[in-house]
């Protein structure tokens, strides 16, 4: 049985009521790599959790948005707010891997509400809430700094568990790597991970870097197109799978990609199937997390599993039940 963790101050609910739902903001490079959009639709299906607000990271901050807008709209979840978060460069068009997905969906028309400064929605809502947000980073996090450094006071109100780094494992299973959500803005996250946060957790690549659904497992997510949430998943997954050189992408009823953003929504809400370590590393300028005796950041990380067959037992009933 899976042990979930509830806002601070709030006692087990009665099971003569719902549940306890805690209160989350998605920070999100969507529409780049496809775990993003898996993620998001984890959030959709996870009873314990309640989407507050999907922020946008980094890149093209209205490609992003239409992504997830026309995402939240299949789902018929536009009661979902999403906030542009602030242009950071240029987004080439060949890394928008979704594109011919929104292609002509006109964010304008989205039937919930957008906020075309998302640093200043996010900071409301913390502010407004009655308890305890939980945010959710799965791409590099210029914007959380951003949020950081117009409100220094948000951090205390919330608790953050985030997709970064590689510790003792990289990509592929390989020695440590610098990963990509922390070499793209090192900076930013040196900032974000300053701040005085109730709680943060890590997944770093020694976890999320190993999950991926494969053979029967993928087959019920392939086949459960007549749900509009895993149909929109597995529209873009094929559209993505046909446009990126950087990985390979079995996309007919095979396998999926490595599902990195995934873990850090597990974690949103349950630790049983991780083992945690507390931490002490430093953030390179070119983007490792290299652990220090003396570092400047000493967090909770998720570096080992209990039992990654359960996870992904785990994730595909929670993706495929309504």
């Amino acid at each position: 049985m899976l042990t979930f963790l509830m806002p601070l101050g709030a006692a087990p609910a009665a099971t003569s009521k719902a549940p306890i739902r805690l209160p989350v903001v998605l920070a999100t490079d969507i529409g780049t790599d496809i775990d993003d959009t898996w993620a998001l639709a984890m959030i959709l299906r996870s009873p314990e959790l309640d989407l507050k607000l999907v922020l946008t990271e980094t890149g093209d901050p209205r490609y992003r948005a239409a992504v997830a807008a026309k995402f939240l709209e299949a789902a018929g979840r536009t009661d979902v707010p999403i906030g542009l978060g602030d242009e950071q460069g240029t987004m080439p068009e060949n890394v928008k891997n979704q594109a011919p997905w929104v292609a002509g969906y006109d964010l304008a028309n989205y039937p919930g509400r957008i906020h075309h400064d998302g640093v200043s929605a996010l900071i409301d809502l913390v502010e407004n809430s009655r308890d305890r947000i939980t945010v959710i980073a799965t791409g590099p996090v210029p914007n959380l700094a951003r949020a950081l450094e117009k409100d220094p006071k948000l951090a205390a109100k919330c608790r953050l568990v985030g997709m970064f780094g590689s510790f003792d494992v990289g990509y592929g299973s390989g020695p440590p790597s610098a990963e990509a959500n922390v070499r793209l803005a090192p900076a930013a996250l040196r900032k974000v991970l300053s701040a005085p946060w109730q709680d943060i957790l890590l997944t770093p690549l020694d976890t999320c870097g190993l999950v991926s659904l494969s053979g029967e497992k993928y087959r019920a997510i392939w086949a459960s197109t007549n749900d509009p949430v895993l149909r929109a998943l597995v529209e873009n997954y094929c559209i993505f799978a046909q446009r990126v050189d950087w990985v390979h992408c079995d996309f007919f009823a095979t396998r999926s990609t490595v599902l990195f953003d995934c873990v850090a929504v597990y974690l949103a809400y349950s630790e049983e199937l991780v083992e945690t370590e507390t931490v002490e590393f430093d953030i390179t300028d070119d983007g490792f997390t290299r652990r220090s005796a003396h570092g400047p950041f000493k967090t909770r990380v998720a570096l080992r599993w209990k039992n990654l067959p359960a996870f992904e037992d785990h994730l595909v009933e929670r993706l495929t039940t309504r």
